[in-house]
Parts: structure tokens; C-alpha cells; sequence
């Protein structure tokens, strides 16, 4: 039986002895629309997002959105990189030492869930020792300009196209669980799976009326609430909760299998 775990701040860290060799090696390169990190021996690509305004959340003909994705508004973010995957489980164990509770669905290259946003705020302060970045989660605004596709959105109703099928592991295709990342097909900016497979963690407090009155410049949430935004819809959603406009929010002491994470970066 999958079930949701609450759990409150500082109950997890780094696990292991860091020991000096090629594994341990750490190096960013960059080209012009990507950076690429090696933590010991595992890869990950952080995908350059060229800053831009678009239309968040759901116009009012929109059958399928929720009061939460309304009122639809103009929002403007600058440049930044967001993750081309979901943080896998590989990468979580490079960086921290070892899995915590190695996942509800073990396997190297499928997203690591099973984290609070507390786990997710220790790991990206780890990784940010190692690499000397400041790589932090995504506001709302940058994930949904992400999962749009950016500058170069072709308007699909979910990240990366209208079938969902191609684009996404959710309740009709998934067998109930989650899978490796980037098996499916990307959006217009090479980004995997943001729609399916697991809620992603946003750094926004989450306030339902938030669209009402959300500046239009960098919007970084409402006051400090109960929950913590995510999006995207997971590998057990209906189709409707994976629209790139629709969203939700959980308390950040949530330890799911439904809940992973993306990276992001201020450039």
C-alpha cells in the first residue's frame, strides 16, 4: 500500500565519508543553451531558459481548470536554467550519500520521490557545496513557463504536446508507478516529464487565490501558508491534473511516491 509520510524540518542528511578520486570529481560546463554537472561520476543537464512573458494559468474556456488556475495573467521571468530531468535516484545518492528510504520505486534513473521539501532544501544545499553553484527549486511561475515551452511554446495543452500518451506516465499508461526519466517525448525546450510521472516541488507557498493578485515580474508565491506549491501531475493522476496550467499544493513535511523534484538556477 503507498501511503504519504509527514515529516517536519533537519530530519535528513548527507550520509558517508567523501573520499578523494575520479568519482568525487565535480565539473560544470557550459554551452550555449546548456550546463551540464558531473557529481562522482553522475551527469545532469540544466537547460538555459531564455527569460520571457507568457499567459499563467487557465483562460476561462478551459473546461477542465479549477478556480485555482484562475484568473489567467500576464507574467514576466528572467533567464534562468531549470533541470532537463527530474532528479533521479543516482543523482541523490551521489550528492547525499545514500537514498533516503531508496524510494518507493528503486531504480538509478527513475525520479527520486519519497521527498519532503525539507529533503529537497538539504540536498540542493549539498549540492551546492560540491559545485560552488546555487542551484535552488523553481518558483511557480518559472515551472509553468518552463513546461510551456518557453519563448518557443506551440500552446499544447500539456508539457511537450496533445497526446498525452507521448508525453507523459500517468493513470492511463503507468501501471502505477513511476519510471525512468526522458523515456517519453520532451517540449519545445528538451525538458522530460513535466507532465507525469511525479509532482515536482516548487519554492512558492501555495495560496489558491494567489493568481488575483500575483505580481507580474518574477512572481515568488503568496505569504508563508501551510503548503508548499507542486506541479505537473503524477504517475497516478487523471489526464486533467497534468495540464501545464494546473496546480496544487502539499504541506513540505510530505514524504510521498507521487513527489520528486527539478532543479533550477539563477544565471
Amino acid at each position: 500500500m503507498l501511503f504519504c509520510l509527514i515529516t517536519s524540518a533537519g530530519t535528513f542528511s548527507a550520509q558517508g565519508k567523501k573520499k578523494t578520486s575520479k568519482r568525487n570529481k565535480v565539473s560544470v560546463e557550459q554551452t550555449q543553451n546548456m550546463l551540464t554537472v558531473t557529481v562522482k561520476g553522475v551527469k545532469f543537464k540544466m537547460v538555459i531558459v531564455d527569460g520571457g512573458t507568457f499567459t499563467m494559468g487557465a483562460s476561462d474556456n478551459d473546461a477542465e481548470a479549477t478556480p485555482r488556475e484562475k484568473p489567467a495573467h500576464q507574467v514576466t521571468v528572467n533567464t534562468f536554467a531549470i533541470g532537463q530531468t527530474e532528479v533521479t535516484q543516482e543523482l541523490w545518492r551521489a550528492v547525499m550519500g545514500k537514498t533516503l528510504n531508496e524510494g518507493e520505486f528503486k531504480g538509478r534513473k527513475r525520479p527520486m520521490e519519497n521527498v519532503a521539501y525539507y529533503d529537497c532544501e538539504e540536498f540542493i544545499a549539498e549540492l551546492n557545496k560540491l559545485t560552488g553553484k546555487k542551484f535552488r527549486l523553481p518558483t511557480e511561475a518559472e515551472w509553468e513557463y518552463a513546461a510551456r515551452g518557453g519563448n518557443k511554446s506551440k500552446g499544447y495543452k500539456y508539457a511537450g504536446g496533445d497526446d498525452l500518451d507521448a508525453v507523459a506516465w500517468y493513470k492511463g499508461n503507468s501501471d502505477e508507478m513511476t519510471h525512468k526519466v526522458a523515456q517519453k517525448l520532451p517540449n519545445e525546450l528538451g525538458l522530460y516529464d513535466m507532465s507525469g510521472n511525479v509532482w515536482e516541488w516548487c519554492s512558492d507557498w501555495y495560496d489558491e487565490n494567489y493568481y488575483s493578485a500575483s505580481p507580474s515580474l518574477n512572481p515568488e508565491g503568496g505569504v508563508k501558508s501551510e503548503n508548499r506549491v507542486n506541479r505537473g501531475g503524477h504517475w497516478g493522476c487523471d489526464f486533467n491534473r497534468l495540464r501545464v496550467s494546473d496546480r496544487d499544493g502539499d504541506i513540505p513535511g510530505t514524504r510521498c511516491p507521487m513527489i520528486g523534484f527539478r532543479l533550477a538556477m539563477t544565471l
